[in-house]
């Protein structure tokens, strides 16, 4: 199984496409394994020339645990988050690439391009936001994060799942139940580990704010962002689009926190636009 192994973090991976296409990172936000990003979506990236790669976040699905079932503090912070993407580089014999996260996973992508800039070539920053402050968190404080998780059934998952996205559902678009459904179901039998997020969640409270550091980012960035975001304001993604020079902002309206599968295709064209600009400028280096 793809695991890294060389590394002091056993991350889970997966590698799709040719051997020899510029590399794009796909990263999941807080809690989600990598089964966030449909095969059906890889595939039309793929088919634009790039090879993927997807991995489980450490503290989900079949990456490595921080903590007992009762522990919801790992001990780690955002740019650990962040450098696991590079574990995964590393594994693979990869000196840069594209990176592009949601939620949880932009912000891993902001710390990367802040911290690590010879690393990537690109960002695609999803569902996102630039820091804490209150203008953009619309979830608030979110108390509950910081107990011990209550674990519930694999039924009682997939209830819940299928409850929050047709709750969450805008007019526009379908809410996609029974993909939702099958998913939480896999996910929960791949690795059902609650407090893994309550321990993300720790290191996302302590995650340092960000937007003044982007104002030095120098890769293409697309900013990608839902409307009728319940989650995160939109106002994040139009603040962090005016801070990095060159960034391409798209807000869409009916779109929620999850981006809807009728979507996929004008999200997979441009990462694909916004990879192309970044191999340009990286003058066509071999990856």
């Amino acid at each position: 199984m793809p695991y890294t192994e060389s590394a002091d973090v056993r991350l889970y991976f997966e590698v799709f496409g040719d051997a020899d296409s510029p590399v794009l990172v796909l990263v999941s936000g807080g809690g989600a394994q990598l089964l966030s990003w449909d095969e059906e979506f890889i595939a039309l990236l793929v088919a634009g020339g790039l090879r993927v790669v997807r991995f489980d976040n450490r503290d989900t699905g079949l990456s490595q645990l921080f903590g007992d079932e009762d522990e919801v503090d790992g001990g780690y912070d955002l740019i650990d988050l962040a450098e696991d993407v590079l574990r995964v580089l590393d594994e693979l014999g990869v000196g840069s690439a594209h990176v592009a996260g949601h939620s949880m996973g932009g912000m891993m992508a902001q710390m990367l391009a802040i911290h690590h800039p010879e690393r990537v070539r690109s960002l695609g920053l999803l569902s996102t936001l630039p820091g804490q402050s209150p203008r953009y968190v619309l979830h608030g404080e979110r108390p509950e994060l910081a107990e011990t998780p209550v674990r519930v059934t694999r039924e009682q998952a997939v209830a819940f799942a299928a409850t929050a996205v047709q709750s969450a559902a805008a007019g526009r678009y379908d809410p996609q139940v029974d993909w939702h459904v099958r998913a939480a179901g896999e996910a929960y039998d791949r690795g059902y580990h609650p407090a893994g997020y309550s321990r993300q969640w720790a290191a996302l409270r302590r995650a340092p704010e960000r937007l003044e550091d982007l104002r030095g980012v120098r890769v293409p960035t697309l900013v990608f962002h839902g409307r009728d975001d319940d989650v995160l304001h939109w106002a994040g993604a139009v603040d962090i689009a005016e801070a990095v020079p060159g960034a391409e902002l798209q807000v869409h309206p009916d779109m929620g926190h999850l981006i809807p599968h009728e979507l996929w295709p004008d999200l997979a064209a441009a990462l694909l636009r916004t990879a192309a600009r970044g191999e340009e400028q990286r003058g066509g280096d071999r990856i």
